[in-house]
Order: structure tokens, then C-alpha cells, then sequence
């Protein structure tokens, strides 16, 4: 049996490694590599939703928010500080940050300290408003004070000038950081009230980005984000590049754009292959077993003295800080943070149909199914349009049916999504690699 599922995977890691190369040959190795990257980083964010439903069967459609706090870790740790920004207003911004959560704080210790009754109601009133209005006082004096220094250009406070590559573990942290928040109070609903508040709390995460401009430029966009790897146009100007190239028979341009994809590629392999080595460790330990039994039988487990809300708690947290590590490498890979791109289609519904039409609850199943549903959500649209071409080339030119056909084209990745999810589930419920 196991030897019949690893030749059945091999066949199918096979089969998705001729469409990437395929694809080198008919269009070019640019093109197949671009999408190879962001083939890489996917599967690594159904690696971390493989981890909540397929290890603990939790629903969360949030995985947009994860994602984008990731993207955000990589300007706060890696852009350099805007200096006259902090002068203008940073301290104001921290202060008033830290005179919000004193009032959070505050409201907490109110409500566990006092009796239960009137005065403890008044109290926490009075503690949240009078907070809440020394909060915007001070808060929002210093964010017109760092919106207002050059905001063509900056009008934030910068990161803090690290190396891009601090970033990646950093986003994985803040977006574990978030998850447990969400958690400790959220793990405790239904599976299908726990899809609405991670999908609600990622929504407001968007949001916060889109609108705080302080913190990074909102949808100004912050483009610049520095890289791992060198340049093109470094490499275009090295004489050991351009040596190389000559020897090779290759453009300087077209080589120095593929040296740097496949820089790209090697660190987000390296990554990959460490999350999977250690995704897979994890599921086959005693802890992995008792997280599937609690997927299969809460009620069972709970009778067998296991904390469930605090094991779903653990498993919620490790696959969101996968999911803001892999946002965090996608915005390296861009060099810019677009609050506008963070899409729920895109980031989380794509995400979902890779981890139910790889396999769910296998983490080799995930993997496939992120390269092989971001190569059709990229490919199917061009292929689409040379079909519709083929197929309406009998029409007359300026034939409405034939320029329907043509525009409809664009929708074609939409319309496989779906087709592909039905089959999958019609034909192999299970994914395309079961769980063993």
C-alpha cells in the first residue's frame, strides 16, 4: 500500500514538473520561472493551512489576513527609518500606542479585581472612555505630524534597516502572534462561527493596512523593499556576469533576469523543504497522532484527558506563523507591499482548493496542489484565449458570437477552479495524495 501511494505521487510530482518545463519550452524559462517562485511560496501557505484542517480540522478562512501581516513584517524590519518622520511624530504614535493597550489592560484588571455590580460596570465605562480620548489625542497628533513629511515619496516611519532575509521569520512571528490572539477566543466556537470571525479579523487587518498610512503608506503602496539577491542590472554590470553569459551564448539581459529567479528559487526551496521535513516529523509524532485523533473524535479525546482548545490553540498558531512566513517571502519576492492585492479569491479560496485537490491532511499533497493550482490559475487564462481563437477562426471577423467567446476567455481560470474542484472531489474526495 505505501508503495503504491509514493509511485502514485512520484507520477504525479512528475507530471507537474513536465507542465513548469513544458512551459520553459513554449513560452520561455522567465515566464516558467516566475511562476515556479510563486508556485513555491504557495505551496508553503497550503503547508500552514494543511496544518489547521488537515492535522485538526480547523476552518479558517482568514488565511488573507496571515498572509498580509507577513508582507508587513517585511517593511517594518527591512526599510530603512524615516528619520525625519520619527522626529516629526514617531514618539507621539508609540505613546499613544501604549497608552491604548494601558486602557485595554486597565479595563481587564477592573473586571477581574471588582466585585460584580453597578460600580464595576462604571468603572470599566469610565476607564474606556476617558481612555479612549486620551488615546486619540495623543495618537492622532502624531500621525498627522508623520502622514505630513513628504507623503509622495515617504509620510510613514520607515522599518527598522535590517536585512530582508530577518523579515521572513519575523512575518511567521507576528502572524503567530496575531493567531493566538484570535485564538484565545475564537478556538472555542463552532467550526462554522470560526470561519466567519478569522474571515472578519482578516478583513479588519486589510483594512488597518489600507488606512494607516503611519504605519505603511496604506494604499500609496511601499515599493523598494530591499532584496536577498543582487539586482539585474548589477549583474549586468559585472564583468564576471557578462563573461559568463558570453561563454553560455545567452543575452546579458535574459541571464541576468533568470540568474536571479533561480537565486529566488533556491532560498524558497531551501525554506520548503525545511517546513516539510519538519511539517512531516510532526505529523508522524505522538503529538501528530493525537492532533488527527482529536480531528476524528473531540468527544473521545476529551474523555481520554486531552486539552483540546489548547492543542487547537498550538496547531492554529504554528499554521498561521507558516502562512505570515510565506507573506512575508511573497512581498520579498514583489519588493513591494500593495495592501489592495490582499484579495480573499486569491489568498485564501486559491489556497483552499490547493490543500483539498492536493490531499488534505497530507503535507505532499498539499505541496502538489499549490504548483499544480497556481500554474493553471496563471496558464489557463492564455491557453483559454488561444482555444477560443482556435475555435471561433471560422467566424467572421466582428461576429458578436466570436468577440463573446474571445472575452469570455479572461473568466476561463475561474470556470477551471471550479471544474477542477468538482471533479477532484466527485473522483478522489480525498485529494489527489490521500492521507494515509
Amino acid at each position: 500500500m505505501t508503495r503504491t501511494i509514493d509511485t502514485r505521487a512520484l507520477a504525479l510530482f512528475a507530471l507537474v514538473a513536465m507542465l513548469y518545463i513544458g512551459t520553459g519550452f513554449a513560452q520561455s524559462w522567465n515566464t516558467t520561472l516566475t511562476i515556479l517562485n510563486m508556485g513555491l511560496v504557495s505551496a508553503i501557505m497550503a503547508l500552514g493551512v494543511n496544518m489547521q484542517w488537515g492535522y485538526a480540522g480547523l476552518f479558517n478562512v482568514g488565511v488573507m489576513g496571515f498572509v498580509a501581516l507577513g508582507g508587513l513584517a517585511a517593511v517594518l524590519v527591512s526599510m530603512p527609518p524615516v528619520d525625519e518622520a520619527w522626529a516629526a511624530g514617531g514618539v507621539r504614535i508609540l505613546l499613544g500606542l501604549v497608552l491604548g493597550a494601558a486602557t485595554i489592560v486597565a479595563a481587564i484588571l477592573a473586571w477581574s479585581r471588582l466585585p460584580p455590580g453597578r460600580v464595576r460596570g462604571l468603572a470599566i465605562l469610565a476607564i474606556l472612555i476617558g481612555g479612549f480620548f486620551v488615546f486619540r489625542g495623543v495618537f492622532d497628533a502624531g500621525v498627522s505630524a508623520v502622514e505630513a513629511v513628504n507623503p509622495a515619496s515617504t509620510g510613514y516611519l520607515g522599518g527598522l534597516g535590517l536585512p530582508v532575509l530577518v523579515a521572513w521569520p519575523v512575518g511567521g512571528l507576528l502572524a503567530a502572534g496575531a493567531a493566538w490572539i484570535i485564538g484565545k477566543t475564537a478556538l472555542g466556537l463552532r467550526s462554522d462561527y470560526l470561519a466567519i470571525a478569522t474571515l472578519g479579523i482578516a478583513e479588519i487587518i486589510i483594512a488597518v493596512l489600507k488606512n494607516e498610512d503611519w504605519l505603511a503608506r496604506g494604499v500609496k503602496n511601499v515599493t523598494g523593499i530591499p532584496r536577498p539577491v543582487p539586482y539585474e542590472v548589477d549583474l549586468q554590470q559585472s564583468e564576471t556576469f557578462l563573461g559568463f553569459a558570453a561563454n553560455l551564448g545567452a543575452n546579458p539581459v535574459t541571464m541576468s533576469s533568470i540568474t536571479v529567479k533561480l537565486l529566488y528559487a533556491a532560498l524558497f526551496v531551501v525554506v520548503l523543504v525545511a517546513l516539510l521535513w519538519f511539517s512531516q516529523k510532526a505529523l508522524n509524532s505522538p503529538w501528530g497522532r493525537m492532533m488527527r485523533a482529536i480531528r476524528d473524535n473531540e468527544t473521545a479525546a476529551e474523555a481520554m484527558g486531552k486539552d483540546v482548545k489548547r492543542r487547537h490553540l498550538q496547531v492554529f498558531v504554528l499554521g498561521s506563523a507558516v502562512c505570515g512566513l510565506a507573506g512575508a517571502m511573497m512581498t520579498t519576492l514583489d519588493s513591494q507591499l500593495v495592501p489592495g492585492t490582499y484579495q480573499p479569491l486569491r489568498f485564501t479560496f486559491l489556497i483552499w482548493v490547493m490543500v483539498i485537490v492536493g490531499g488534505s491532511g497530507n503535507n505532499f499533497g498539499a505541496v502538489l496542489g499549490g504548483f499544480l493550482i497556481w500554474w493553471l490559475w496563471i496558464m489557463v487564462e492564455p491557453l483559454g484565449l488561444g482555444l477560443m481563437q482556435a475555435v471561433t477562426s471560422g467566424l467572421a471577423e466582428g461576429s458578436w458570437l466570436r468577440d463573446h467567446l474571445i472575452d469570455s476567455a479572461a473568466f476561463m481560470r475561474f470556470f477551471t477552479m471550479g471544474i477542477i474542484l468538482l471533479l477532484v472531489l466527485r473522483f478522489s474526495p480525498r485529494g489527489l495524495i490521500p492521507e494515509r
